[in-house]
């Protein structure tokens, strides 16, 4: 639900648009566009700033197509401008008897499908990773939805069909109710669990169907234990470190909250390392404190010809062993990337082949776009690097991350989660 309060005639009014269900949708659990237009009203049921073009619904020639959008509810109340709670109070109990009518009888079109005409989906999803002290746990407030056939993770990408999102519960048990009839694909990510979910097989919704999906068991990514890891596996960069803005650019609104929403902060990485990049210290430094929300490129001509630079960050750990003959992984997890590359080397190797990851660099990838659009996440990417064991030493290791692309100030990425894997178990 979004909301406004204002003042008319010496009455506090408030206006919302509230949220009934959003089936029609797109990059639902991770869009942020809804909120960064703050203090305007928008209503997007799609939008490409944190997607990019692969957000843009594609048609073959002469192919037909429609989608439900709506129907859409702004309700007004007023009340005594010194009561604000009240009415935002009021608002929210609002919105709360219009999600328990969803959906909606009215509707007159047939293509809106009505409650008979829908079904649901319920299970029980599990996690199971074989590095973990119990290796079979509840996938505990999973997201869990159904969309369009595909891999896991292309629902995020997908704007031609509709989709249907739920939480799971503490015990990794789910329910999607009013579901439209359709094949569907049944996705899923957990918060604290790298990698994204999708079940083997399709699921089929008929009107009035009830579709138990049993227990489903994800494995996440894993090829050995983990050494150390950076952040939290939760698709989002929020748990990095957000500067405060240069006082010429603050927005109030955001001081206290959803402090990322600030213009500019991508300037920001030259002052607090005016003398160098970035530098991480596993086991001293602290990612909340020591870790930039977004690997951005460095201006180095402000106000003449913005120009700017390459940035390469070092990650340096300790190995107290290594497996000469082993395979280790690194796993980098983006919450966004516009035009970015990224290029990794071990221990001042090159590119490949002696000292290097043995991986080329990832090129252009993406055009979320997060970074200049005041957001803190677009579109996952899951990188692998794989670091032969004979590149390692016993001791003191330095890991160099560059952020190739300088093609402007807002090429980047953004960081979910970093981690470093021993070989297999």
């Amino acid at each position: 639900m979004d909301r406004r309060q204002r003042r008319s005639g010496g009455v506090g009014v408030g206006d919302g648009l509230l949220g009934r269900h959003s089936q029609h949708r797109v990059q639902e659990r991770r869009a942020a566009q809804a909120g960064a237009h703050l203090p305007h009203r928008p209503h997007l049921p799609r939008g490409p700033h944190y997607v990019g073009r692969d957000m843009v619904i594609r048609f073959e020639e002469g192919e037909s197509w429609k989608k439900v959008l709506g129907p859409v509810f702004i309700y007004l109340n007023s009340g005594d401008p010194s009561r604000k709670r009240d009415l935002w109070e009021d608002a929210k109990a609002r919105a709360r008897a219009e999600v328990s009518r969803w959906p909606y009888t009215f509707p007159g079109s047939p293509d809106f499908a009505k409650p008979c005409e829908r079904g649901s989906v319920t299970g029980r999803l599990w996690v199971r990773d074989a590095a973990a002290k119990q290796q079979q746990q509840p996938a505990a407030m999973a997201y869990v939805g159904l969309a369009a056939p595909g891999q896991p993770g292309s629902w995020a990408r997908e704007s031609k069909r509709y989709q249907f999102w739920t939480r799971a519960t503490s015990d990794g048990r789910f329910s999607i109710g009013n579901v439209r009839e359709g094949v569907y694909s049944l996705y899923a990510w957990v918060p604290g669990v790298l990698g994204d979910y999708v079940h083997a097989s399709s699921v089929t919704v008929t009107p009035a169907s009830a579709v138990d999906a049993g227990d489903l068991v994800f494995e996440p990514p894993r090829s050995g234990p983990t050494l150390w890891e950076i952040g939290v596996p939760d698709q989002s960069a929020a748990e990095f470190h957000v500067p405060d803005p240069d006082p010429r650019y603050a927005s109030r609104l955001f001081l206290d909250r959803g402090t990322y929403r600030q213009y500019g902060l991508w300037e920001r990485y030259a002052a607090l390392y005016p003398d160098g990049d970035l530098v991480f210290t596993v086991g001293e430094s602290n990612h909340s404190r020591d870790w930039f929300f977004a690997h951005v490129t460095r201006m180095v001509a402000p106000g003449k010809n913005n120009t700017v630079v390459p940035t390469t960050w070092q990650i340096r750990f300790h190995l107290d062993e290594v497996v000469a003959g082993g395979t280790y992984t690194l796993r980098v997890a983006l919450a966004a990337s516009h035009m970015a590359s990224l290029q990794v080397r071990v221990n001042g190797g090159g590119d490949s082949g002696a000292g290097g990851a043995g991986a080329p660099p990832a090129l252009l990838m993406g055009d979320n776009n997060a970074i200049a659009r005041h957001g803190i996440r677009g579109t996952e990417w899951n990188l692998d690097f794989r670091i032969e064991g004979r590149l390692l030493n016993q001791g003191d290791n330095t890991i160099h991350i560059t952020q190739a692309s300088a093609l402007n100030q807002f090429v980047g990425v953004m960081y979910d989660y970093i981690r470093l894997e021993g070989p297999s178990m």
